[in-house]
């Protein structure tokens, strides 16, 4: 099967799920002609970019208080839209590290036609969706003190093992875009996202537009650190020229509004 089909099988497989509630690992299979490892795979990639939950033999739909919005269908456009345009800037054999986060968790199952990636990670979360990965990138994990809150890991050791590499590009979200400062989180522990951003040629911020012009105390990125901007094209005209007047490459990618 083509990794087009691929593609087509998994958006289908959301459908489903959001129509019904509800689908079964063998419904699936009968559905689409293939086999039950092939579906359990895809439904591992489906729910690391927040489209569904496994359950027992199948997946279901993700409730409503797991959502942050109101339109959980809308969310998720959101994030497959952004995390699309940010999977089209990675060439085949770039080196790049990928953030724990759902929005750059959603990009994962987009990276499965790209040929010799080398990817480092500090999220058990990405690192078992790229596992599942057709195409096997060259995985590398931080390693270091596990942050509960964060759900990845931080601290000394993590940097340490950053820094004995150079990469192409950094994947990052963000709690909220300060449209003076930068990038900014609740969490305090930042230093391992500087880190990243230093030893990185681009660093690439996904975020969605809800999110820029939030104020929150934590710096985490300054401009300076960052090129590129991938959000969604809600963002407002007036946030769009204070972005660009920083020197960022701004992409608001297209999502289907409501």
């Amino acid at each position: 099967m083509t990794k087009r089909n691929t593609q087509q099988r998994r958006h289908a497989i959301v459908a489903l799920v959001q129509e019904r509630g509800e689908v079964s690992v063998d419904e699936l299979t009968k559905r689409f002609s293939t086999s039950e490892v092939t579906i359990r795979k895809d439904l591992a990639l489906l729910e690391t970019g927040g489209l569904l939950l496994r359950r027992y033999g199948g997946a279901i739909s993700l409730p409503t208080e797991m959502v942050a919005e109101a339109d959980p269908a809308k969310v998720s456009q959101r994030k497959l839209a952004i995390a699309r345009a940010a999977a089209e800037r990675i060439r085949d054999h770039n080196r790049v590290i990928i953030d724990s986060g759902t929005t750059t968790s959603a990009m994962i199952p987009l990276l499965g036609n790209k040929r010799g990636l080398i990817v480092m990670t500090n999220s058990l979360n990405v690192a078992g969706a790229l596992r599942e990965l057709e195409n096997e990138p060259t995985l590398l994990m931080t390693g270091g003190t596990w942050d509960p809150h964060s759900e990845s890991f931080q601290g000394q050791i993590a940097e340490q093992v950053l820094r004995s590499y150079d990469f192409d590009q950094l994947f990052i979200g963000a709690d909220g875009i300060d449209l003076e400062r930068g990038t900014t989180t609740f969490n305090e522990l930042v230093g391992l996202s500087r880190v990243m951003a230093e030893v990185s040629r681009e660093v690439v911020v996904m975020v969605e537009s809800d999110k820029i012009g939030r104020r929150i105390p934590n710096l985490e990125l300054p401009w300076a650190r960052i090129q590129t901007l991938v959000t969604d094209d809600a963002l407002a005209p007036a946030a769009r020229d204070m972005i660009q007047a920083k020197g960022v490459t701004l992409i608001c990618a297209p999502f289907a509004h409501r």
